[in-house]
């Protein structure tokens, strides 16, 4: 970022805004759910047949929007045209989550250049269709957060661990980057920003593109205040995350998302007094509501009406909509502030602005900054010890008793030579990034080498400073680490240092500072407030006479750069100034206290410093003053001396050890579960487990007290204090998250006592405890926010509840299955986006259809941000006759399981939440149901195709056995097999990925040296058996099989299964009721078709290896040998159907990657029983039986399950046209007619069928 260069649009977007008050467009995502799209309609026929690796659960496309501009390009460029219509003068492109990180969950990284190319072109189409002279219309390229955050742990018992980096997260935004700006966009917006550090690498990463194309685009920015708090996701103030994001000068700096209107007026307003560009306000349609067509409250007059007083207020330059907003609301908006003059720029003082998840200013006026020094492995030994042996936790905690000490800023050093610095910085930085008490303080980044100051700075989601940087090296250097200062929004240490060595004396310490001054703010427009100073603090009373006037060197130097080099600030490190009485520390302290005294009179900023290393100036004796200051201000040749005699009777300390006031003492004693009390809301883990001994003893003291009441009485308690400040905002997320690990240390030191009480009642009464409880919770298909489930996961266990955490992006049928294995209580479902709601009224119809769960009164618990207790009353509990509960906080979550566990309070609880549900459904009518078709009308509405087969090079069944596995392993995909072992990354990226990539190139080593093994030995088998069978439908949805060409009868009949929906129309067009059978020509045509039928394992004497590895207690290899099979047979099964395709059926010639196959461009497909499109799996039967599958040795057990396990069965299907789908519901209309073609009975279908039943 050299010299800002201002755009032709920039100019021309600049002249707009002065004279009035611009429009964006409203929201694309509101826009689409009003077309009510199928999963066909969101793949296209571009992506009918893409689907997940082998092994992985099915694909679902629908919501992933961005396809759309690929798939289904005309609505979303009439959207954008409604948008422009409406008055809109900036339009978004369809890019939101057009990132290879968002994309990656649809296996689609691949397209993200395709994604974000087309975006733009229809954007920039649909401008240009609406441009005038008058009034011309601009496209913003969208580059949304990524649902992966930099800044936060996504485990809360590893505050460290991060699931994503800021390197990775540039990669994937410099791609989005150079398509939006080839696909034609005129401003770049990083927009809805929930942590400060993904925006900070969305900023590097499209600053690096301009400076690769040597041209800029505008910047828009905009920021998410999550809650009432005033804070982002990620912890930090509206002032905190303008201050960290500034240094990218972007034309506009706003708020969109989360908030409505209402709610965000605080914030916009906070951020119209202190920017000094153009504000963009962009807000939500008010708050969600699962009720409103929108899905949000707010009707056009609504938000117009609000956004018309920010106009009015001068808030505001550019105004928008973002959820739940459509054309009528920005018709709305444009109308209400079409009169009204936009906010003109502040003039604001120029001085330093930093930030940690808080803001810090330093003005003129400001006092002495004390920059923390204890978290400096090379000044404290005590500290470096603690690194070195890797006691983090109580690392930590010296960084907060620094800042509880005082400090507003902490210095963090990892320079140790029995360290890997790079990796320490980063881990420490990732820590305390998690403790909200001390990362809301700046952190001053501290290294002597550069990669370890760059490898910092990609861990601070606040204004950091960077200490430090120098002339020593040259000025090419000292330009380029700079530069990249610059590009990370940090302000900078300059030592004063150049290539002749470290500034010794004033003359040389002012020309090195003015060189460096010059160099920074005329050749890089380098901000002078973010420059900081150190002239070099030297040891006095050294006995060296050279030394003698360090100090006043210092000190002169001090004013000079403060007189002389604007807005420029200076600091150093003040405990060297008295290095030579190391050892004496009050005489230290003395030393410090007079030299600061004068150091700050000349204009000295700020300081490393131990603050309990600093006295008061008028507390010293005379004589002890006096001293100290012929010393520092060399008044005297004996000053040393009568220095280090005076040192020598100083004795005792006049300070006791500093108190911690929340602990109490003897004369003012705090009772324990206040103590607790604080811990929980404070996150302080120092004392828990003595506090929770003193909270336990004193309980057990008393008649009846038991351990459980420690946790049930003051550890509740403080949980409910933390739920209810969080409830306020006065709490935000990383600090409950806090709260929840210093819970879960509590309650690790009771477990012991609670299970001896239990193994003693065990014995007393022969009964055996347990837990209160055991519920089983997922966040819902197709979404994968999960941070508020694990909080509740967390929060549950610490309270004797069992909690089964089955993640994100769940499946309802493997949901219920594991609550039924798991034998749960309860169910609680989580999701954060609105086409969660459908999957939740999937599940609660799923359990009201299964005895199990209806039966039994499982209750089912609904929680996320788009859940409401009117939606849960209305849309979900109709469809489950037990008990439906919606749960609105986090940390209310306990009371709700105890009322349901308890026998007595669940019945007045169920009994109380019934009516009160029922007065809300009063309220309300019911939701219809999907809209089902007659089959009969849906057979009218089939996939209609022309048939010209290409007959297979011979017909009937042939056996593969003992295929080399040589040959099928080049057809592994790999990425499935590390997310066997919890290692979760695309092969081959994951094993260059920084957090797993050692372990998972460890694994892969250990994989393949297994793979080898097997291969060489050669008593792993692989055999596999197809077979080609003349085929033609019949009845529509049925396929006959014929054993060969002869035969008049058909050896078996597939009976189909047809979607049942009303199928929406698209371009004039109805989208096809599917069924497998539309893939093969019908009988009554004339035209003879042909089908393919597989059935392959690797599996064959697995069982050796399994032996050999039980007999030597091996679980690691047995675990291998099952993963590595496993991969061989969905190999195997790519392998044989890439022969048939291009060899043993012949119809499409290829020549396709390993990549290609994994992704599945081909044609043809190769659906399987069990599967989406063919979901009943009898028929494996009749295939087992044609194919005489048990040559190979695959056999069948009673619920159709194959053996050996790694084995793959199904049918080939060749039509150009062919892909996967998914049958879905089916209506009773088509379960008695199937009954009836097959010769069953209804209720013997059922059976089979029975999850695919409306």
């Amino acid at each position: 970022m050299n010299k800002s260069i201002t755009s032709d649009t920039e100019k021309q977007l600049k002249t707009i805004l002065s004279k009035r008050i611009m429009m964006m467009d409203g929201a694309m995502g509101t826009m689409i759910q009003q077309h009510h799209l199928t999963e066909e309609d969101y793949r296209g026929k571009q992506f009918s047949t893409f689907a997940s690796p082998d092994g992985q659960r099915e694909l679902f496309l629908k919501g992933n929007n961005e396809l759309l501009s690929i798939t289904q390009p005309d609505i979303i460029q009439q959207i954008h045209e409604s948008y422009l219509e409406a008055g809109s003068d900036i339009i978004e492109t369809n890019t939101f989550g057009a990132n290879s990180v968002a994309q990656d969950d649809y296996y689609m990284p691949h397209l993200v250049y395709e994604m974000n190319l087309e975006s733009a072109r229809l954007a920039k189409n649909a401008a240009n269709k609406y441009s005038t002279p008058d009034k011309p219309r601009f496209v913003a390229g969208a580059i949304g957060p990524t649902p992966k955050t930099a800044s936060i742990s996504p485990d809360v018992n590893d505050p460290g661990a991060r699931n994503i980096n800021f390197d990775q997260l540039v990669v994937s935004y410099q791609e989005q980057t150079r398509a939006l700006i080839e696909g034609g966009v005129d401003i770049i917006l990083v927009e809805t920003v929930f942590d400060t550090l993904n925006c900070k690498a969305a900023l590097f990463a499209v600053n690096a593109v301009f400076a690769e194309q040597s041209s800029r685009l505008p910047l828009m920015i905009s920021g998410t205040v999550t809650d009432a708090s005033g804070r982002i996701l990620s912890g930090q103030t509206v002032s905190a995350f303008w201050n960290s994001i500034r240094h990218a000068k972007p034309l506009t700096i706003g708020l969109n998302c989360a908030l409505g209107a209402a709610l965000m007026r605080p914030y916009a307003e906070e951020l119209s007094k202190i920017a000094d560009t153009y504000i963009c306000i962009y807000p939500n349609a008010g708050l969600p509501n699962p009720m409103s067509d929108t899905g949000f409250d707010e009707k056009p007059h609504d938000t117009s009406s609000l956004l018309k007083e920010f106009a009015d207020s001068g808030f505001i330059n550019i105004a928008g909509g973002c959820c739940g907003t459509t054309p009528d609301h920005i018709r709305a908006i444009a109308e209400q502030v079409k009169d009204v003059r936009p906010r003109v720029l502040p003039t604001l003082d120029t001085y330093t602005r930093l930030a940690g998840l808080e803001p810090l200013a330093i003005k003129e006026g400001t006092l002495f900054i004390n920059v923390g020094e204890r978290t400096n492995v090379t000044g404290s030994k005590a500290f470096a010890k603690l690194i070195i042996e890797e006691q983090f936790e109580e690392a930590v905690s010296v960084a907060r008793h620094q800042v509880e000490n005082g400090a507003q800023v902490i210095d963090i050093n990892m320079d140790e030579g029995m360290l890997d610095s790079l990796e320490a910085m980063q881990h420490f930085l990732n820590l305390i990034a998690s403790e909200p008490d001390i990362a809301r303080i700046p952190i001053m980044i501290d290294s002597s080498k550069w990669e370890v100051i760059e490898a910092g700075l990609k861990c601070v989601q606040g204004k950091a400073i960077v200490n430090s940087i120098s002339l020593k090296e040259g000025e090419e250097s000292f330009i380029k680490q700079a530069k990249l200062c610059l590009n990370y929004g940090a302000a900078v240490v300059v030592m004063a240092f150049d290539e002749k060595g470290q500034a010794d004396t004033y003359e040389r310490k002012i020309e090195i500072c003015k060189r460096a001054y010059d160099t920074l703010v005329n050749n890089l427009d380098f901000p002078p407030e973010d420059i900081i100073f150190d002239p070099n603090i030297f040891a006095v009373a050294t006995g060296i006479e050279e030394h003698n006037n360090y100090a006043v060197d210092f000190i002169n130097a001090t004013k000079w750069i403060k007189d002389n080099l604007p807005y420029a600030k200076i600091s150093g490190g003040v405990s060297n100034v008295s290095f030579s009485f190391r050892g004496n520390d009050l005489a230290r302290e003395a030393i410090h206290t007079v030299f600061l005294h004068h150091a700050i009179k000349a204009g000295l900023t700020m300081g490393i410093v131990n603050a309990g290393m600093i006295g008061l100036y008028d507390d010293l004796s005379d004589s002890l003053k006096e001293a100290v200051e012929d010393v520092i201000l060399n008044r005297r040749p004996d000053a040393t001396e009568r220095m280090i005699d005076i040192a020598g009777t100083l004795k005792g300390s006049k300070k006791e050890e500093l108190k911690l006031n929340w602990r109490g003492d003897d004369e003012n004693p705090v009772p324990v579960e206040k103590k607790i009390e604080y811990a929980l809301v404070h996150g302080v883990t120092d004392f828990i487990v003595e506090d929770t001994e003193e909270a336990r003893l004193k309980i057990m003291s008393q008649e009846g007290g038991r351990p459980i009441n420690v946790i049930e009485g003051p550890l509740m308690d403080g949980m409910n204090v933390v739920g209810d400040l969080f409830g306020q905002g006065k709490m935000f997320l990383p600090q409950v998250v806090k709260s929840a690990r210093v819970m879960k240390q509590a309650v690790a030191h009771l477990v012991p006592f609670i299970e001896k009480e239990k193994e003693e009642d065990e014995k007393r009464t022969g009964i055996k405890a347990k837990p209160k409880g055991k519920m089983l919770i997922a966040t819902v298909k197709g979404d994968v926010h999960d941070i508020g489930k694990n909080i509740v996961s967390v929060v549950l266990q610490c309270n004797n509840f069992e909690v089964v955490n089955m993640g994100v992006m769940v499946p309802c049928a493997e949901i219920l299955a594991k609550a039924k294995e798991e034998n749960v209580d309860i169910i609680g479902l989580s999701g954060l986006i609105t086409p969660s709601l459908e999957e939740m009224t999937h599940v609660a119809s799923e359990m009201q259809r299964d005895p199990y769960f209806n039966e039994n009164n499982i209750p089912l618990l609904i929680g996320g941000a788009t859940t409401s207790r009117a939606h849960t009353a209305v849309k979900i509990a109709e469809h489950y006759d037990g008990p439906v509960i919606h749960v609105s906080d986090a940390s209310r979550s306990v009371s709700i399981m105890q009322s349901l566990m308890d026998p007595q309070q669940k019945i007045d609880y169920i009994v109380n939440l019934s009516k009160d549900y029922e007065n809300v459904r009063q309220l309300h009518a019911k939701k219809k149901g999907a809209n089902y078709i007659p089959i009969k009308e849906a057979r009218q509405n089939k996939l209609s195709l022309n048939f010209e087969p290409q007959k297979p090079k011979f017909i009937g069944r042939r056996v593969f056995k003992n295929i080399d596995l040589q040959l099928i392993k080049d057809y592994i995909d790999w990425s499935p097999f590390f997310q066997t072992w919890d290692l979760h990354g695309k092969y081959p990226a994951i094993l260059e990925d920084s957090i797993v990539g050692e372990s998972a190139s460890q694994l892969f080593a250990e994989a393949k040296k297994m793979l080898s093994k097997v291969i060489n030995e050669k008593k792993l088998q692989a055999n596999g058996v197809i077979g080609f069978y003349p085929a033609n439908t019949v009845n529509d949805d049925d396929i006959e099989i014929y054993a060969d060409e002869n035969a008049s009868e058909p050896f078996l009949t597939y009976y189909g299964l047809r979607q049942q929906t009303q199928k929406p129309t698209i371009n004039s067009k109805k989208n096809p009721n599917l069924c497998l059978s539309d893939y093969i020509a019908p009988k009554n045509g004339g035209v003879k078709d042909y089908i393919g039928l597989f059935a392959v394992t690797s599996g064959i004497n697995v069982e050796v290896y399994e032996k050999l590895f039980d007999k030597a207690e091996d679980d690691y290899s047995g675990i291998m040998i099952k993963a590595i099979t496993d991969r061989l047979a969905e190999a195997f099964a790519e392998y044989m159907h890439d022969r048939v395709r291009q060899d043993l059926w012949g119809y499409q010639p290829e020549s396709l990657s390993t990549e290609d196959l994994i992704h599945e461009k081909y044609q043809g497909i190769r659906p399987a029983p069990g599967y989406p499109a063919c979901p009943e799996h009898t028929v494996k039967k009749e295939i087992f039986a044609l194919l005489k599958a048990q040559e190979i040795g695959m056999e069948l057990t009673e619920s159709m399950a194959m053996t050996p396990a790694s084995s793959v069965s199904g049918f080939y299907f060749a039509h150009p046209e062919a892909k996967y789908f998914s049958v879905d519901k089916i209506d009773t209309d088509q379960l008695e007619d199937m009954a009836s073609r097959r010769s069953v009975s209804v209720d013997q279908l059922k059976k089979w069928l029975a999850s695919n039943l409306r």
